[in-house]
């Protein structure tokens, strides 16, 4: 599952890439991708998953990896059902508790352990969040890190096509769940 972020994935981000190149991708619709109200999105995002038969693996970015902790922070009856989550892959957190964040609902981050394998992805001069706030919410998430080095925001400002060094981080990350699984 794909999980934007505020005002959506555009064209030439990865996401969006991603979605249209790789089988069994589905991108999470919020209702208003232009004011995010946190409970109405954890809603939306309980909905799509309890919607699917299959395991999920959830892909965030930015404000979508806000939207994963929120999920699970939440305790919304979806999470009945958070055992079909099998990992995250969380691209560029931003920093929620910015006074210029333009959702402040989401506000501040839940610093939980994921109960799933995760993984997160920032990048050194990421305009929404300084890289040690990242590497701190990995660690209180459990996640494995990654750093990109210079790539802003990792979105389609970022010019990284599909983006294969995420992709194979990703498949990394699901093999992982492969091994847990046996």
């Amino acid at each position: 599952m794909i999980l934007p972020g505020l005002y959506n994935s555009g064209p030439g981000h990865w996401q969006t890439l991603w979605e249209a190149e790789l089988p069994d991708v589905k991108r999470v619709e919020q209702q208003d991708w232009d004011h995010p109200v946190k409970d109405a999105w954890v809603a939306t995002l309980s909905a799509a998953v309890d919607a699917v038969d299959d395991d999920v693996v959830l892909v965030a970015h930015s404000m979508g990896c806000a939207l994963t902790a929120w999920w699970l922070a939440s305790g919304m009856p979806g999470l009945l059902h958070k055992s079909k989550v099998r990992a995250a892959f969380l691209v560029a957190p931003p920093d929620v508790g910015r006074a210029d964040f333009p959702a402040p609902s989401f506000s501040p981050m839940p610093l939980i352990p994921f109960p799933f394998p995760v993984a997160v992805v920032a990048s050194s001069d990421d305009p929404w969040c300084d890289l040690s706030v990242a590497q701190d919410w990995a660690k209180a998430w459990g996640a494995e890190m990654h750093i990109i080095g210079a790539a802003g925001h990792i979105n389609g400002e970022s010019d990284l096509g599909s983006w294969k060094q995420g992709q194979d981080w990703l498949n990394a990350l699901v093999a992982k769940t492969e091994k847990t699984k046996q």
